[in-house]
């Protein structure tokens, strides 16, 4: 008996000594929609590639874990290890991020990469956030870039957004908005579907899978494609969970990582689909002539001093393209 009794003694010392195997929790910041939503693209490889690989990952459905500023003091805290975020999470904590939402100021998608990763913006990003507990992983695409959506107002030439009260993210974008010529109204997304059908606002930017996930298409009525910028967010993981890890968990997820980036490139190569969705929706979309393109373009250009990043950011920012 005091045999048994000893083994079993040692068997449960043993077991306590044994490391967890931990969630890995996801918070996801869409519907789980592979078709139409780029960050669920990334954060569903992720996901199964660390399942994949011995690490047990969990999607969580989009604020199941709380809203944007909730998610990132989770993760700042070590209490959440993946969130797909907004930019304002983490240029709550530096401001280098802003530039990658700069209006009208890269070329294309490539162009942005380009910058992140050989004009190294991506560790200077991470130089800022990790100090605060946060690690931005990767800059992770919606889906094409962003354009105007209106609820009344076709936008067909720069003088037909002069007026036009649209939805705001933060200040910055209200910014913008007044530098085209029109207004804006910070409203959080949960109330967006209220404000555009009580005409608080009339429209919104963003990439054009948006109405067609949200349940937006009854009073959409406009898509004008701007391609005024890049359509992104960002997946962001806590710091102490990533530094914590062994040094084979950490290529997994650095792995990972690589394979949800490359899941998510690949999937912007098959999106000019979602303009037959949004016509087939009855959105009508709208080709501006390059004139009028030019005319956003100028309007821009001053916007880029005033963005609020750390010194240095933007001439950063430039040397990373090239200008």
């Amino acid at each position: 008996m005091k045999l048994a009794t000893g083994f079993l003694a040692t068997a449960a010392a043993l077991v306590l000594a044994l490391p967890a195997v931990a969630e890995v929790k996801v918070a996801l910041d869409s519907p789980p929609d592979l078709k139409q939503s780029g960050t669920y693209v990334w954060a569903n490889t992720f996901a199964n590639y660390l399942n994949e690989h011995g690490m047990d990952a969990v999607e969580y459905e989009r604020n199941a874990l709380g809203e944007e500023a909730e998610r990132l003091d989770q993760v700042s805290q070590g209490l959440l290890e993946v969130s797909m975020s907004d930019m304002k999470s983490a240029g709550q904590l530096d401001g280098t991020i802003f530039g990658t939402s700069m209006p009208f100021f890269f070329k294309d998608g490539e162009e942005l990469d380009m910058a992140l990763d050989k004009g190294g913006m991506l560790e200077m990003i991470n130089d800022g956030t990790t100090p605060e507990g946060v690690r931005v992983l990767d800059i992770v695409y919606l889906g094409l870039p962003a354009g105007i959506f209106t609820t009344e107002t076709p936008i067909r030439t720069f003088e037909d957004f002069a007026g036009v009260r649209m939805r705001a993210l933060d200040e910055l974008q209200i910014q913008v908005f007044e530098t085209w010529g029109a207004k804006g109204t910070i409203v959080s997304w949960s109330e967006v579907p209220n404000a555009l059908q009580t005409g608080v606002a009339g429209g919104y930017i963003n990439p054009p899978f948006v109405p067609l996930v949200y349940g937006h298409t009854s009073f959409i009525k406009y898509f004008t494609d701007t391609k005024s910028s890049n359509s992104v967010r960002i997946a962001i993981a806590s710091e102490d969970w990533y530094q914590g890890l062994s040094d084979e968990d950490r290529t997994i997820v650095d792995d990972a990582v690589k394979a949800a980036h490359d899941a998510n490139r690949a999937f912007l190569l098959d999106r000019k689909q979602v303009f037959a969705d949004l016509e087939a929706a009855g959105i009508e979309v709208i080709e501006l002539p390059e004139e009028e393109l030019a005319k956003f373009r100028e309007a821009s250009a001053p916007l880029y001093e005033s963005v609020d990043m750390p010194e240095g950011a933007l001439d950063a920012w430039k040397a990373a393209v090239g200008r």
